[in-house]
């Protein structure tokens, strides 16, 4: 596959698309809610803070077509509230041509043997429980799409495990395997399943995995969303069950 960092959409290559994009009030979900918006997106930005979604809100309303903002909590969020969710985007939109996985947590660097239960346990609810009910719930409106793209995030330790990387590693496992047996499963439908690893980047979460190293030797977020956009735009008609590695760690 070619180098996707250098990809470069159309203008309005996602006119009259929908994309929901997890986690979008920082770091990369936002690089990558800005760009689909200046390119032409209807994008719903998901985030946990309100008051952070409605400063996004304010702040990306004048860069192309009007988001929709969405709060849910996904270390908390039950069934019944996915569902409800799924319903409120059916009623809004006919569709829904993109789903990117983007919000997670980091929980704790620290051997299995002292880790918390319950963070553990609230780290696979938001990285890996969250998507899968998510998913679930918005797949009857991605199949109403001519051309939809599911994007998981992954890791470095999504699929090689690492000492006390704990939940987050785990998570991500799990991801992996997810986005597989759901692309298998699409496989003769019109939605495309990939996974996507950023590598190191400059974000929060990136700041307190590695708190000693030097954020300034790092890409900021802005500079690595043609990966994001490549998979989630028509160009990548036909490709699904890839892992795709942004930059070397």
């Amino acid at each position: 596959m070619m180098d996707l960092r250098g990809y470069e959409p159309t203008e309005n290559l996602f006119k009259d698309r929908v994309i929901l994009v997890t986690g979008a009030t920082s770091g990369i979900g936002r690089a990558i809610s800005r760009d689909l918006i200046i390119h032409g997106a209807t994008v719903i930005l998901h985030g946990r803070d309100e008051h952070s979604l409605e400063m996004l809100f304010q702040e990306f309303r004048e860069l192309g077509p009007e988001p929709v903002v969405a709060q849910l909590d996904f270390a908390l969020t039950q069934n019944n509230a996915y569902q409800k969710f799924a319903e409120e985007l059916g009623s809004q939109f006919n569709k829904l041509d993109g789903l990117v996985h983007n919000a997670g947590m980091l929980g704790a660097r620290t051997p299995i043997e002292h880790y918390d239960i319950n963070l553990w346990q609230k780290v696979i609810q938001t990285n890996l429980s969250a998507p899968f009910a998510l998913t679930q719930y918005l797949l009857p409106l991605l199949r109403l799409s001519e051309d939809a793209s599911v994007l998981f995030t992954t890791s470095s330790v999504g699929n090689y495990g690492r000492a006390y990387w704990g939940a987050y590693c785990v998570s991500k496992f799990g991801i992996e395997g997810l986005a597989q047996m759901l692309a298998d499963e699409l496989g003769d439908t019109r939605i495309r399943v990939n996974c996507i690893n950023p590598g190191g980047i400059r974000t929060k979460m990136r700041q307190a995995a590695y708190p000693t190293e030097d954020p300034n030797t790092l890409p900021l977020p802005e500079t690595i969303t043609g990966p994001y956009l490549y998979l989630l735009g028509p160009d990548s008609r036909g490709t699904t069950r890839k892992r795709i590695n942004v930059k070397s760690e």
